[in-house]
């Protein structure tokens, strides 16, 4: 099945520096530790997808063993490896999370170089606790400064993120919390030395703050939820656990995109169905699990409406990531279409239409491109 240019709701740079080979497959992980002795993070259903749609875009045969495909990338150099494999990711606009900069302790490639090198239009997504880690105020003032921060910042952007999944879990309150509680959060944060945000009040604040703006503005907000790396605490990141502020927050109409959701993507899909301003994707999810991305893709679709599921990478660091989460995308989505067709659930135009949709269309309607 033919599969349009797609559009990549969210993702990350790459890096573009000539990386060791340990540096190189620890990115083909979430961990962010060190693999146990006597193992690789290519010996993973994500290990093996790359091994399956790279190596052609370097020159080799599918299935190259790991070592030829390094020494490969070492050959061509990481520029050309880079330019190369986006190009055959064949994507038409990466909207890009600014709020990580560096991978494996190297720089990414800022907006404009990555643009070039993937060959794509690139709009940026503004990562909501960056911002605010980034404001200097007093804490009586901290509310309104980190408003304005974030206003400036995402005035020029499609969407906002936010990682409250990392920082201490979806379980929010329903209600905003009393400005009094957050002058206070904010004096403690600021007195402790203004380092990371992990208060759960000021967080919580946060993604209030971030639902104003996006209502102001016009932009969704995107939410990080399911697995991720070990700073997160999986079962703390079920998207369900934002029933009650999706409740509260939809007379605001902005749109929240749940992004990646596994292994709660039937959840994420349950609220995509039931609440109109929720939408979906499945993101790394795709890469990750390999040979089954088509039965994954199928449970998201159980319940997600057609119009509700947007398609991404979540690639960062690696240009691998971006060839292998479109690959899988597009070969998962086509499998799982010709078994529908197969046993009449649905005709040619209906599969048609519905990898349209997923593929771009949704993304283009939802941060109006």
């Amino acid at each position: 099945m033919d599969v349009p240019a797609l559009v990549d709701h969210h993702c990350h740079s790459v890096v573009a520096a000539d990386l060791a080979d340990d540096a190189l497959a620890g990115l083909l992980t979430e961990s962010d530790r060190p693999p146990a002795p006597g193992t690789s993070p290519f010996d993973s259903a994500l290990g093996l997808a790359v091994r399956r749609w790279c190596p052609p875009a370097l020159g080799l045969p599918v299935h190259a063993p790991a070592a030829d495909y390094l020494a490969r990338r070492r050959e061509l150099g990481a520029a050309e490896a880079t330019r190369r494999l986006l190009a055959a990711a064949a994507l038409d606009t990466c909207l890009v999370d600014t709020g990580l900069t560096a991978a494996a302790g190297r720089p990414l490639l800022p907006l404009t170089e990555f643009a070039e090198a993937a060959g794509a239009r690139v709009r940026e997504v503004v990562r909501l606790e960056s911002v605010a880690e980034a404001v200097p105020a007093t804490a009586g003032d901290w509310p309104r400064a980190v408003r304005e921060a974030l206003a400036g910042a995402a005035a020029g952007a499609v969407a906002v993120k936010s990682v409250l999944a990392y920082r201490h879990g979806l379980a929010v309150p329903p209600e905003r919390p009393a400005t009094a509680a957050v002058v206070a959060a904010a004096g403690a944060w600021l007195r402790s030395g203004h380092g990371r945000l992990t208060d759960p009040v000021l967080l919580h604040h946060l993604l209030w703050t971030a639902v104003d703006v996006c209502a102001e503005l016009g932009l969704p907000l995107q939410l990080h939820t399911g697995f991720g790396d070990p700073d997160l605490t999986l079962h703390l990141a079920d998207p369900s656990l934002l029933t009650g502020f999706v409740r509260a927050a939809e007379p605001s109409v902005v749109p929240l995109v749940l992004l990646h959701g596994y292994p709660y993507h039937r959840q994420a899909a349950w609220l995509a169905q039931a609440f109109p301003t929720v939408y979906t994707d499945l993101g790394l999810t795709a890469s990750y699990t390999g040979p089954r991305v088509a039965e994954v893709l199928g449970e998201m679709l159980e319940l997600a409406p057609f119009g509700k599921l947007l398609f991404s990478t979540d690639a960062y660091g690696l240009p691998e990531l971006y060839l292998v989460g479109s690959a899988q995308f597009r070969h998962g989505i086509g499998e799982l279409l010709t078994r529908w067709r197969a046993v009449g659930a649905c005709s040619e135009a209906d599969a048609e239409r519905v990898v349209r949709l997923v593929a771009a269309d949704n993304a283009r309607r939802l941060y109006a491109l």
